[in-house]
């Protein structure tokens, strides 16, 4: 399919409803630690604050969508979106793979220790063992999380785009379902809903992070639509922007924006206790917004601005109770 052809395909993304603010008072998305405690409605611990701060430096999305989420689940969303960050970050940090796979077994030992009432004394491992007892998350997908990370330390490129929906489905997905379980919900449709918003996440990362990785001389787009197009990895680290890249580009953003849609399709059978867990949708759609609106050019710089707006936009989508 030609990049072209998309402006028809995708409607805009609805921001008309800004007007709403002035209706209800937007609460405070702050950043630093004692204004994350006061926005959270609870005293908050010094592993709690490590797991907020942590998300707020590294996964400043996910601190968005943690902090509207109903109170009594906020520092719960903080630790098992931490927990991710820690195995997320250890690809980037370490110089050996060796290295990185003792840590990916310290936190596969870490799951198993806390499921025994023992955590060590690592702030995350703390706040994680705190939400288990709680709310009795199921193990395995703490452990698939870890899994996936685990394999993707090989840097290998995803030989298709069902290698890429599968990590996706691994790590993204799985922590949607955790989150899930945070908020009482047990409900199938939810469940396909979070594999679908999942799949659109992870993808789009993947699609976020190209740049970044060019510049280590890395690229992880998968294979099989790059060959279609006839587009080399040696293209996307020089940066070319011919038509055959933009549509490469164009593919699998589209591969995004069908789960998206797929998602929604569930919107009537879901409950609406699980839409808090699914305001990511509008990180990924603004996403694939911009970047159709930059002709799929991958490197384009506002692609690497932040969205001031995002904070707005998710307590706006969370009022209406939609994803």
């Amino acid at each position: 399919m030609a990049a072209s052809t998309l402006a028809s395909a995708w409607g805009p993304l609805r921001l008309s409803a800004l007007g709403l603010c002035r209706q209800k008072r937007l609460p405070e998305l702050a950043v630093s630690g004692r204004s994350v405690a006061a926005v959270s409605g609870q005293g908050a611990s010094g592993t709690s604050l490590y797991c907020m701060e942590l998300l707020r430096k590294r996964d400043y999305e996910g601190y968005l969508c943690s902090l509207l989420l109903p109170a009594e689940s906020r520092s719960a969303a903080f630790a098992l979106r931490a927990f991710n960050v820690e195995l997320a970050q250890v690809k980037d940090s370490v110089s050996e793979k060796t290295i990185g796979l003792m840590r990916m077994q310290f936190w596969k030992d870490t799951v198993e220790d806390i499921y025994q009432d023992s955590p060590p004394n690592q702030p995350v491992a703390i706040e994680l063992w705190k939400v288990i007892k709680k709310h009795n998350l199921t193990k395995r997908w703490l452990l698939r999380i870890i899994d996936e990370r685990e394999k993707n330390l090989d840097d290998k490129v995803y030989r298709n785009i069902q290698e890429l929906e599968t990590y996706a489905e691994n790590t993204q997905s799985s922590l949607l379902y955790l989150i899930l379980e945070l908020l009482g919900v047990k409900n199938l449709h939810a469940d396909h809903a979070a594999s679908h918003i999942g799949k659109a996440q992870g993808i789009v990362t993947c699609l976020r992070a190209t740049p970044y990785h060019s510049s280590r001389r890395k690229v992880f787009l998968p294979m099989d639509i790059c060959m279609l197009h006839g587009v080399s990895q040696e293209d996307f680290l020089r940066k070319t922007q011919g038509k055959n890249v933009r549509d490469v580009v164009y593919d699998i953003a589209s591969q995004a924006h069908l789960h998206l849609k797929h998602a929604r399709s569930f919107h009537k059978s879901v409950p609406v206790q699980a839409f808090p867990a699914f305001l990511q949708t509008v990180a990924v759609e603004d996403y694939l917004k911009k970047i159709q609106q930059v002709g799929f050019d991958i490197f384009h710089p506002t692609l690497q601005q932040k969205n001031a707006l995002l904070p707005l936009s998710l307590y706006i989508q969370s009022w209406r109770k939609r994803y």
